[in-house]
């Protein structure tokens, strides 16, 4: 198993190891081509415009989950907070039915 392993890899690194073709020295055209025949044409420029048209909006629709999550959570804590803060002098609680303006007189018990 383990010799097979190394065998397999010293095959890749002699395939690494060969000669590219054609040979870098030449202008690496086939003949008969030109180098303003070999372009990415229409459909390269449309690829890359649909990829960077597709990133952009990608990175908008991120943002707004972003903020949106965040919203959230702040409102999510100050509703917490609020929740846990000590009822005003007026007030005596959640289930309390006293729910007078502070500054009010409270009637007499």
């Amino acid at each position: 198993m383990l010799i097979q392993s190394v065998i397999t890899a010293a095959n890749g690194m002699a395939s690494l190891t060969t000669p590219p073709s054609p040979a870098p020295g030449s202008d690496g055209l086939r003949p008969g081509l030109t180098a303003e025949q070999v372009t990415p044409g229409f459909l390269g420029f449309a690829m890359t415009a649909f990829m960077v048209i597709g990133v952009v909006l990608l990175m908008v629709s991120m943002t707004r989950r972003i903020r949106r999550v965040r919203y959230r959570a702040q409102v999510t804590i100050s509703r917490e907070a609020s929740e846990q803060r000590p009822p005003d002098e007026g007030q005596e609680g959640p289930a309390g039915a006293d729910v007078s303006q502070p500054g009010t007189p409270r009637p007499p018990t």
